[in-house]
């Protein structure tokens, strides 16, 4: 079967240099016709240097939305590939008749202590390892041969190791049984120690010759089985690292002109076997030849054309060093003939003729043994190196006018001690794809194939076995060296078995509004606190010192007399703070008291009332402004202590005294503010990490005795809610290939967020959970796992506190229970931490935008405590202060809200309020929605695009009539007399019309009379 990738291969190559007229002619003909039908006819050939627009280019995609994953599939007929390295995974490396490579030679030598002897014996495995590709569903195999094998001296015109080519005829054979196609590479890296101790290797021209009786073997010995060939496998490794850095074998250095040389007989040997198969075997085995080549990226460290420039030279030293003789010209970059003059190399028109263009399609590897792993400093050309391979296959695109792309390494690694659970390696896999995808979609690149590296752990070159790159994890230290599939590999074959990744219905936006009483808020840690009135209301006298430094200066001992008093509209910073949330047109604003403000020493008899004042004042404001005060008493700030001073020094939470302090604070606060406030939040992300479960226990106690002193001595005349707020950032499975693979997440959930949850919302106790998990982990950790239990009394006293599940939600991270990086694995917990790194990233560390989360947390509150009335008290992204044109907030806005509608239309969740956070910079740096510039305050985009969906309730359907609500008139005391008794409000109404007409029949006849 020949899939798209062989034909568009086909039609691209060039009609043969040694055919016949007539065979040039049909052949041509052929092309035309193919190209026709495609419409895929190509162009003149790109201006050499094109791809230096590549960096602008993406730079003007719009941002975060060209950042977001595609849910998309790949072209019929996309090859699906896997690969691996002769000497990586075939061991047997002295059986049957093989001779020595180099590196055989290179890792017995110096400081090196493991081999590749042994490897993944691929040997003696052929059968397993065609399982493992008919598991994964791949469509083709790359493979290498190991030349040493086949002809032990290296000289194809001596004796040959049929056991050698009978291992390579059997693997074919068992290829072509599961109907996968074969992609072979010729060489390696794994030059026979021979031809390196007896020509010097390839730094000598001799190889040219002899690499071609071996390829003209190879090509009519296999070939009939073979429609993919690879000359050379990243010539560039070969060239600066194996003969110049010493890195890799055969580990030569100290001439700085060797590492040219190579690459030149590099070059001529790939040409003279391109031309031998186009010449001999072409016609009847109808394959395909071209040169496996590898790059990083890399990108610009600042906007200037420099930098572009050096960006390209760093790209044209690594890459277009093989690449540009092979698809443009047949002679070196510029930018390398600039720098080196004579110590490169150079071509005869005759070679230049004879190596262009000696490529059927481009070949482009692209991973960790080269990216961040062996480019020099020096080659980066003081930009900096970055892993995007789909600006790289847009480069090439750009840079070789649009030839075929077969990507024919590509993926990542995870640590030597990882076993199956390789989830970094896995989520790298799925980025790369995904960008693949982006590259064809998006940017039209020609890209034919993708093989993701390797099938089989092996020998890792110079990082030996300290790194694993396979899709089948093999145990080195087993007998028969078992191939078992990591979740990668379960990954890799959904992947390829969707071709893609198809849009599913919960990917796409919902259309839809909240309803009419929904509440739309912004939250806030704290506000301006002013406490002095504005000028109008200040009796002091002040002289403009215009000639020093222009201020006003206050004159001493004189005043004028003030005839009205103050209003709390005297304050200057409540006027702009509630005029500018009035202008977001939210029907709710969330902030926090300062408890160490309020009452400094943690006495309510020592209350500051100046500030409880400003307080009255605020929230009062606000309620006259049409906007619903939720006031926080307590919000955990981390490290920072948020309590009165003395209580602090006291023991702070664990004490009882800041308990109860807790409370009578709670009760003035209820008192004085209550007649306006009706939300109210006790604590505010009690569950963060860092607090002890003594303390958590202390907090819920406060909070439960705070919740009951409003339920019994203030709800029903102030008719308000109140409740606390968890922190709940959302925890997925880093993989769920089984029921096991959801337990770390359950987990962490449980003790992050069932901590305080289920007490209040639940049976007024601890999670079986996370109870039976910290007991087990008290008695084998020295550290202190205890989590108090609760008495009878305060089970009671817990349980129910609330009147409203209200969460703050920012992001959303994977578990799993393995470990990968120790930076980021949990002990307590006993899971590493993770993210994909698909995700779109947020100036914040470690807090991906992720709006999915947002509907699972929501559900998961909901499945917990059925029905539970659920705000989102806190949601948003930091961006840069700088960025008023803040896309990422917008987009960020936009997405969450959508799954939040997602959580109330499709799921049912009672949810009834979303609080975008956070209102300004000043109080919140980084995610506020104004922002400021000196003393101006500045709209950003976000806060125009948040009153947009505010003012539409959601996301209605184009054309869809407007949602008709009851508007809530504004609150009036006569009103609500009137509405609930009608009797007494008519006669009084009635009552007051007569006084009024009597008193003005009064004063005109009194006027008259006199």
């Amino acid at each position: 079967m020949i899939d798209r990738a062989e034909e568009q291969l086909r039609v691209s190559s060039s009609s043969g240099r040694g055919q016949s007229t007539t065979s040039a002619r049909a052949s041509a003909s052929m092309l035309l016709v193919v190209f026709a039908l495609c419409g895929a006819l190509p162009r003149a050939w790109a201006e050499p240097g094109a791809g230096l627009r590549t960096w602008t280019r993406f730079a003007r995609l719009p941002y975060p939305a060209d950042k977001a994953f595609l849910y998309d599939t790949f072209p019929r007929g996309f090859a699906w590939a896997a690969g691996t390295a002769a000497y990586q995974v075939e061991g047997a490396w002295q059986k049957d008749g093989k001779g020595k490579s180099v590196w055989d030679t290179f890792t017995r030598g110096g400081a090196r202590v493991l081999t590749g002897d042994v490897g993944s014996d691929s040997y003696h495995n052929v059968r397993a390892d065609v399982r493992a590709l008919s598991q994964l569903g791949v469509t083709h195999y790359r493979f290498s041969l190991s030349w040493a094998r086949i002809f032990p001296d290296g000289d194809a015109a001596g004796a040959r190791n049929a056991r050698g080519v009978r291992y390579y005829r059997q693997l074919l054979r068992e290829l072509r049984g599961i109907g996968v196609q074969p992609v072979v590479t010729l060489y390696h890296w794994d030059l026979p120690d021979s031809l390196q101790r007896r020509h010097g290797g390839w730094n000598s021209s001799a190889l040219v010759e002899l690499f071609a009786r071996y390829a003209d073997f190879c090509f009519r010995t296999f070939g009939d089985d073979v429609k993919l060939w690879i000359t050379v496998d990243n010539p560039f490794v070969v060239a600066w690292h194996g003969y110049g850095t010493g890195v890799v074998a055969p580990g030569l250095r100290g001439d700085p002109d060797m590492p040219f040389r190579v690459g030149h007989n590099l070059l001529k040997a790939h040409a003279a076997a391109w031309h031998l198969y186009n010449e001999r075997y072409r016609a009847t085995q109808g394959g395909k030849v071209s040169i496996a080549l590898a790059s990083h990226w890399i990108k610009p460290s600042s906007t200037r054309l420099e930098s572009h420039q050096a960006c390209q030279c760093s790209l044209d030293f690594v890459l277009g060093w093989f690449a540009r003789p092979l698809f443009v010209d047949g002679d070196y970059p510029p930018c390398m003939k600039r720098n080196l003059t004579h110590r490169l190399p150079s071509f005869t028109k005759e070679e230049r003729a004879y190596i262009n263009r000696t490529a059927d399609f481009f070949a482009l590897s692209h991973g960790p043994a080269l990216s961040f792993q062996l480019i020099n400093d020096s080659l980066r050309f003081g930009q900096t190196e970055d892993l995007d391979l789909r600006m790289l296959l847009y480069w090439v695109h750009a840079e070789y006018n649009n030839p075929p792309i077969f990507v024919v390494e590509s993926g990542w690694f995870v640590s030597g001690n990882t076993k199956t659970k390789d989830a970094k390696h896995m989520y790298y896999l799925k980025r790369f794809i995904m960008e693949t995808l982006k590259a064809i979609r998006f940017d039209k690149v020609n890209v034919i194939g993708y093989t993701a590296w390797s099938l089989l752990d092996g020998f890792e070159w110079y990082r030996e076995y300290g790194i694993r790159r396979g899709l089948f994890y093999v145990d080195f230290n087993s007998e028969h060296l078992a191939r078992e599939p990591k979740t990668s590999a379960l990954f890799y074959s959904k992947l390829i078995e969707k071709n893609g990744f198809p849009e599913l219905p919960e990917n796409r936006p919902a259309v839809g509004v909240f309803p009419c009483d929904f509440a739309w808020g912004v939250a806030a840690n704290s506000i301006q606190v002013e406490t002095t009135p504005t000028q109008f209301v200040d009796p002091s006298v002040y002289v403009w010192n215009i000639s020093d430094n222009g201020k006003l200066k206050r004159l001493e001992s004189v005043h004028i007399p003030v005839r009205r008093m103050r209003h709390c509209a005297d304050y200057a910073a409540i006027r702009q703070q509630v005029s500018e949330i009035q202008a977001m047109h939210v029907s709710h604003f969330q902030f926090s008291l300062n408890w160490s403000s309020v009452v400094p020493t943690g006495q309510i008899s020592e209350a500051n009332n100046t500030l409880l004042s400003y307080y009255h004042c605020f929230v009062s404001e606000l309620q006259r402004a049409n906007i619903i005060p939720v006031v926080t008493l307590w919000h955990h700030t981390g490290k920072l202590s948020s309590l009165p001073a003395p209580l602090e020094a006291n023991g702070g939470w664990q004490s009882d005294e800041t308990v109860q302090a807790f409370v009578d604070y709670a009760r003035l606060c209820f008192r004085r503010l209550g007649a306006h406030v009706k939300l109210w939040i006790t604590l505010n992300e009690p569950n963060e990490e860092g607090l002890c479960y003594a303390v958590g226990h202390q907090l819920l106690r406060a909070h439960a005795l705070a919740w009951r002193v409003y339920d019994n001595e203030f709800r029903k005349s102030q008719g308000g809610k109140a409740s606390l707020v968890l922190h709940m950032d959302w925890v997925e499975p880093a993989f769920s290939f089984s029921r096991e693979d959801v337990a770390p997440a359950n987990r962490v959930l449980d003790l992050r967020v069932g901590w305080f949850a289920e007490p209040i919302f639940g049976t007024g106790d601890y999670p079986p959970v996370m109870r039976s998990w910290l007991q087990q982990r008290n008695n084998i950790d020295l550290f202190n796992y205890h989590l108090p239990t609760f008495n009878e009394e305060d089970r009671q006293l817990v349980k129910g506190t609330y009147d409203f599940f209200a969460i703050s939600h920012f992001t959303t991270s994977m578990v799993y229970d393995g470990v990968e990086d120790k930076y980021l694995y949990k002990d307590s917990l006993e899971v590493q931490m993770i993210s994909d790194v698909t995700w779109i990233m947020s100036p914040r560390r470690n807090s991906p935008v992720v709006p999915w989360g947002l509907r699972k947390a929501l559900n998961w509150v909901n499945s917990h405590y059925k029905g539970v009335p659920i705000y989102v008290m806190a949601n948003g992204v930091q961006e840069d202060t700088a960025r008023f044109k803040d896309s990422l907030r917008v987009y960020y806005l936009y997405n969450y809200i959508n799954e939040a509608l997602k959580a109330y239309v499709l799921d049912g969740v009672n949810l009834k309020g979303y609080f975008a956070y956070a209102f300004n910079d000043q109080r919140d740096p980084g995610f506020g929605m104004y922002g400021n510039v000196q003393e101006e305050v500045i709209v950003k985009d976000s806060l125009n695009h948040y009153r947009n969906i505010i003012d539409h309730n959601g996301f209605p359907a184009p054309n869809s009539p407007a949602q008709q609500c009851l508007h809530t008139p504004d609150h009036c005391p006569v009103c609500q007399v009137l509405a609930k008794q009608p009797v007494v409000g008519f006669i009084s109404l009635v009552g007051s019309s007569v006084l009024i007409t009597l008193g003005l029949v009064i004063y005109y006849g009194a006027k008259r009379h006199k």
